[in-house]
């Protein structure tokens, strides 16, 4: 009975038991390894994950309740809306109070399938919960399956390196519930995490697989092929690696697009190659300014092709149109490769553009508020890397763009020319698979610039565009709730419009 006493008088005044404390747990590099046979060192190939002690320090592998661990952020796998009956979605919610639900209900009411949403912990132990949905798994539709796991993983580091949290714990978002098979989820899951640390390790701590009895026995056989924990495992792990094992950033390499998007090997192609190693763009200089807007083609803006490589590629058997969109593929290409690796945090944290939820129709709907992007300050070429890295993962199929031109200033506005030139740069796919463009609380003078980008530039958008002078306009396509609409433009809608009002849009091209 004394002892008790002590203990309890030991610990601090309000302090909750059942903490675990992750310098506590065992360390991957430091786990017990298994017998591995000699013959297994005779492998000549080069594994391309090798043995790294600095990576392995970071690794947990743990099974327990994710609630009681003192870490930055847990991850909570969950539903569409957020209210999934299964246990560990009521012991999450139980625990971080009606102040977490009443977060997930006005803020993020909403989370697609493969996206990332983070709140704050509350009344949990960890600082944040970073809300993600898992895939259902269909043979039939396997390669979407994967696709959706890894950008529930890619998109949940992203959020821990765009919050500076140090140390996040994963449980299994591949679900059975779901049926989505544990060791392939598995693969998934760590070769994510391992090629994630191999490019920012030096922002993360600790890295936890959180395990049940379902998932502990996959993952302690699955680890050892990403982070092998000396020589001898490293050489095990080469002949039980899948046969795919992702791109530089552990995404699923898909062969019929592969095949789709490759060049053929001429001898212009070859030397386009060789140019990879030039210096990087600088689109402050070429294109001077950024925006989200683009789509379309017209004569009057088109690049205009030097004469001399017009004769040089057609000696190569190419028309210079056919080269000119090399080019341009190439560097798009070579832009989308630094949005995916560069520290865009400072441009993520002006909340000039973000996705949000989705539209009558199912589609994806992105969001750029006008007024946060100060054009004469800050890095527009940073600027297009963003746009690049938010709006990639859905403008595969059909989306949607709400533009908010709240109270901008002169300041605010990117010049024409760089919106040109951007436009022309980006891929087919931006301009294909934009559905909508709406233009909230438009000017006499946006107007205008809208009228002669459209008719001068993007002329394939002309009848996608709208301009409406309230916010309620925009209920008939999209719902309230799939919005997050910042507080000074709802305040300033109802100053302009009072609190209730509703008419037909006016016409898109109206001045």
């Amino acid at each position: 009975m004394l002892d008790l006493f002590l203990q309890v008088m030991d610990e601090p005044l309000g302090a909750r038991p059942n903490i675990v404390e992750v310098e506590n747990l065992t360390k991957w590099n430091v786990t017990q390894l298994p017998e591995y046979s000699e013959n297994t060192s005779d492998v000549e190939e080069s594994t391309p994950f090798p043995w790294r002690n600095d990576l392995n320090s970071k690794i947990i592998l743990w099974s327990g309740d994710i609630t009681t661990l003192n870490v930055h952020a847990i991850v909570h796998s969950t539903n569409e809306r957020l209210n999934d009956k299964s246990p560990e979605t009521e012991l999450i919610y139980s625990k971080g109070g009606k102040e977490l639900v009443d977060d997930i209900k006005n803020n993020v009411k909403v989370c697609k399938t493969g996206q990332a949403k983070l709140t704050k912990g509350h009344k949990l132990i960890a600082r944040y919960v970073i809300h993600t949905v898992g895939p259902r798994y269909n043979v039939k539709y396997m390669t979407a399956a994967q696709s959706a796991l890894y950008s529930c993983y890619r998109n949940v580091l992203q959020e821990v390196r765009e919050n500076s949290i140090k140390t996040v714990a994963f449980p299994c978002v591949h679900s059975l519930k779901r049926g989505y098979p544990v060791e392939e989820g598995a693969h998934m899951a760590i070769r994510t995490v391992r090629r994630f640390l191999e490019k920012y390790g030096d922002d993360l701590e600790a890295v936890i697989f959180v395990c049940n009895e379902e998932t502990l026995d996959a993952y302690q056989d699955v680890l050892p092929l990403y982070f092998p924990r000396n020589p001898k495992e490293e050489h095990y792990a080469i002949t039980k690696l899948p046969k795919d094992i992702g791109n530089e950033d552990g995404e699923p390499v898909i062969a019929e697009r592969q095949i789709r998007i490759m060049d053929k090997p001429t001898f212009a192609a070859l030397k386009t190659q060789s140019d990879d190693f030039e210096e990087t763009v600088d689109l402050n200089k070429e294109f001077c300014t950024s925006t989200v807007i683009e789509v379309g083609r017209h004569p009057f803006s088109q690049m205009e092709d030097n004469p001399d490589d017009g004769r040089k590629t057609s000696l190569y058997g190419k028309t210079s149109e056919e080269q000119r969109k090399l080019e341009l593929k190439r560097r798009f290409d070579r832009l989308m490769k630094r949005a995916k690796t560069e520290d865009l945090t400072d441009i993520a944290a002006l909340r000039c553009l973000y996705r949000t939820g989705v539209d009558r129709y199912g589609r994806p709907v992105v969001v750029f508020v006008g007024k946060h992007l100060d054009a004469s300050k800050v890095d527009l070429e940073r600027a297009m890397l963003y746009m690049i890295r938010v709006m990639e993962p859905i403008v595969e199929r059909d989306y949607v763009v709400v533009y908010f031109h709240t109270q901008t200033t002169a300041e605010n506005h990117p010049p024409m020319e760089y919106l040109k030139k951007v436009y022309h740069l980006l891929d087919d796919k931006y301009k294909k698979n934009l559905k909508s463009f709406y233009i909230i609380h438009p000017t006499w003078w946006s107007k205008l610039v809208t009228w002669f980008f459209t008719t001068f530039t993007a002329s394939d958008i002309k009848k996608k565009v709208y301009s409406m002078k309230g916010v309620q306009y925009l209920y008939g396509s999209i719902y309230p709730d799939q919005l997050d609409i910042p507080s000074f433009v709802i305040n300033y809608d109802i100053e302009l419009n009072g609190p209730r009002y509703f008419s037909p849009p006016e016409d898109s091209q109206g001045l």
